[in-house]
């Protein structure tokens, strides 16, 4: 082959590679156009996601508040009421007394940012719970340690997902990496129009539903659009379930310095 030749298949090879190119420009152009508004419309859902579940995770919480609250506890063998009286200062410290029955009366729980503790006026204890144990039931309820003092952020400590389920957005959460949980994966639905939570579904790692709280009686608090009522269902517990009902509630009050310390857990209640 002469270099003539060569030369000439070089120069055709290298002008269709050149129109090939150019040709496809349009293309490729398109092609991130489209993968670029993709990646913005998953940008916009994950953000109206975290906004959705951010409302959710705050819709009892705030700089401070008070409450009044019923529990009814119900097994198949008893039942069992209690009135509670608790203060939360932000996502960190809590306290939470016992008014009624009168045998359980004075009985309190404290929360100082990660540490938790118990006072048995009976005995005149005060048992500090583990780490191990905010997944353990409060006071024989079907609510959890954790559940109770809410020191679990959903939006720090899960990745969400949203997706559409008729009149409600279905709220879908997974564990991050670094989030120790014994939850695999919770799901949020919430009403579309009030933007009220409707039920929350607790899964365990092999995907089997474990637990579920429905929310309902949406009542005002303090200005505030809220459901009143919670129940705990667990589904590993037939005939099992929790109530509990708000009474009365105050937001962004001033509280007292001493009522978040051991000194307040222990004190005499009458």
């Amino acid at each position: 082959m002469t270099d003539n030749v060569v030369n000439f298949l070089l120069v055709s090879q290298n002008e269709y590679a050149f129109k090939f190119r150019y040709r496809m420009m349009p293309y490729k152009l398109i092609l991130l156009l489209c993968v670029s508004m993709f990646t913005s419309a998953i940008s916009l859902a994950d953000e109206k996601a975290i906004a959705l579940l951010k409302k959710v995770d705050e819709l009892y919480r705030s700089q401070s508040a008070i409450a009044t609250m019923k529990m009814t506890v119900v097994t198949p063998n008893w039942q069992r009421t209690m009135t509670l009286q608790s203060w939360s200062r932000g996502l960190d410290d809590t306290f939470i007394r016992i008014l009624s029955p009168k045998k359980d009366r004075g009985v309190a729980t404290l929360k100082l940012d990660q540490e938790m503790w118990n006072y048995f006026p009976k005995i005149n204890k005060v048992i500090k719970v583990p780490p191990s144990m905010m997944m353990g039931s409060w006071m024989g309820s079907d609510f959890t340690n954790d559940d109770l003092v809410r020191e679990v952020s959903l939006v720090e400590d899960y990745h969400v997902a949203l997706s559409n389920q008729g009149s409600s957005h279905l709220l879908t959460l997974m564990p991050k990496k670094e989030t120790v949980t014994v939850w695999g994966k919770i799901e949020v639905e919430v009403k579309k129009d009030s933007l009220m939570p409707l039920e929350q579904r607790y899964f365990n790692e092999k995907g089997m539903l474990v637990r579920s709280m429905v929310f309902d009686k949406v009542k005002e608090f303090s200005g505030r659009l809220m459901p009143a009522r919670l129940i705990m269902t667990p589904h590993n517990k037939h005939g099992n379930a929790t109530t509990i009902e708000y009474l009365e509630m105050e937001f962004d009050q001033d509280l007292p310095k001493n009522i978040f310390s051991l000194r307040n857990l222990q004190k005499r209640f009458n």
